[in-house]
């Protein structure tokens, strides 16, 4: 394996050099925007040591694991009874031997279910999609996966011999997976789970995956949403139980860590592209979110490499 430099960044490696995978109805085999599979039949979109994002949500079920990967600025050791989610454009890199996983993926992209459903916050709704606060990477008994897994070979016997109305029983499958897998999130976490009032919490999160590297105060996202502040983080704090601000700080500070950890930016760089006014207010930032330097994370995501 190539060896790392100092700042934990493959020498070579630039920002232009992390390429976007996209959806290809060819390339999984199947009519639609969405496939289902054991590592066994067809392995994952994931390649190894390399840098990338992709266009659609990912879901792994470990049987088998060894190895670990960098997503959402954090390091996530594998492991058997894991369950890992992924949401499109999370810069990722997986360092891992493709003989030590065995596992059942799921992949689609969002347009898959806009097509079927009216609600363009869906996925939104989902706590553990586009989530910063939290980790997206959890364990699941066999009891508890069972009924999942059980829609994915549903969803696997649709594609394999598609009819007429295969592919509304795939999304009923599919919606029925999200919402369930939501429940159990929702439990592990102890993350509020009640009826929305309205959709300006959800807004806002969608918002912030568009705009972080641009807009950093919750009252530009006020503005673009044509209320105050106060009823944006009632909403906000209803639905994910914590304020606006906390939040936006979530989701700021994974771009600062995806840059650290794969575009090769130095930090000076960095600031000036999430617009802190200078470098040593970024790192006041990173210090007070995550209790260390930027030093000791890089030290730390580059435990065992090289």
């Amino acid at each position: 394996m190539t060896r790392k430099d100092s700042f934990g960044i493959y020498p070579g490696k630039t920002a232009e050099q992390i390429s976007l995978l996209r959806y290809s109805k060819s390339s999984c085999g199947v009519d639609f925007l969405l496939n289902t599979a054991e590592s066994t039949e067809k392995r994952g979109w994931f390649d190894t040591d390399k840098r990338y994002k992709t266009d659609f949500f990912e879901f792994y079920f470990f049987r088998r694991a060894e190895g670990h990967l960098f997503l959402a600025g954090e390091r996530v050791e594998l492991h058997p009874g894991m369950v890992l989610v992924i949401s499109p454009f999370q810069l990722q890199e997986w360092h891992v031997a493709l003989e030590k996983l065995d596992y059942t993926f799921l992949v689609f992209q969002e347009e898959f279910v806009n097509k079927f459903l009216s609600d363009k916050y869906f996925m939104y709704r989902l706590l553990y999609c586009y989530q910063h606060a939290y980790p997206t990477w959890f364990d699941l008994g066999d009891e508890e996966a069972r009924p999942l897994l059980g829609l994915l070979r549903r969803m696997k016997e649709e594609l394999r011999e598609p009819v007429a109305d295969s592919y509304h029983l795939i999304v009923a499958y599919l919606y029925q997976f999200l919402l369930l897998l939501n429940r159990k999130y929702a439990g592990l976490f102890r993350l509020p789970f009640a009826l929305p009032l309205n959709n300006y919490a959800y807004q806002y999160k969608q918002l912030l995956e568009k705009n972080i590297c641009d807009k950093t105060r919750v009252a530009d996202y006020a503005g673009m949403m044509g209320i105050s502040r106060v009823s944006l983080n009632k909403a906000v704090v209803r639905e994910f139980g914590l304020s606006a601000v906390r939040l936006l700080k979530q989701r700021l500070l994974q771009e600062v860590k995806d840059d650290l950890l794969f575009t090769g930016l130095s930090v000076k760089e960095i600031a000036f592209r999430l617009h802190f006014s200078e470098p040593n207010h970024l790192m006041r930032f990173f210090k007070q979110m995550t209790g260390q330097t930027i030093g000791e994370f890089l030290e730390e995501m580059n435990r065992g490499e090289g």
